[in-house]
């Protein structure tokens, strides 16, 4: 985990008490992002000794309730958490083996993130997603 200090500015000003399991999940997410909850559970769990499913799952709630972590799910997923919250991107996942990594939002024309009609709504985000194979799943086996 890295030093307290890092993740304490965020919780203090998200007006959150600094507790391990939050300086804990935050430093997980951070090392390990897009991971699903069992998998930082695991992470913590290696930080900190035992930490029961429930803090974790309630922490991993509040955190993203404040901003400081995000939740995706791609389609057929499980809930992922990442750490990378202060811009609008999207995700690539491998349709084989569901890794997921970030792609920065497209520059240019990109008519497919403008609503065709925003039935009143203000639209502060567009998701995308987008599918595809991994390079290690996409090259033949020998």
């Amino acid at each position: 985990m890295p030093p307290a200090s890092e993740f304490e500015p965020q919780l203090r000003e998200a007006r959150l008490r600094v507790t391990r399991p939050r300086l804990a999940v935050l430093g997980a997410v951070r090392d390990h992002p897009h991971a699903d909850t069992d998998s930082t559970i695991g992470v913590v769990r290696a930080d900190l000794g035992e930490v029961s499913h429930q803090t974790v799952y309630d922490v991993l709630r509040v955190l993203t309730q404040v901003g400081l972590l995000r939740r995706i799910q791609p389609p057929g997923s499980v809930a992922r958490y990442e750490s990378r919250v202060a811009d609008n991107h999207h995700h690539l996942v491998c349709r084989s083996c569901a890794a997921v990594v970030d792609v920065d939002c497209a520059v240019g024309t990109t008519p497919c993130l403008t609503a065709s009609d925003d039935h009143g709504y203000t639209i502060d985000e567009a998701e995308v997603v987008y599918w595809g194979l991994c390079p290690a799943c996409s090259t033949p086996s020998s």
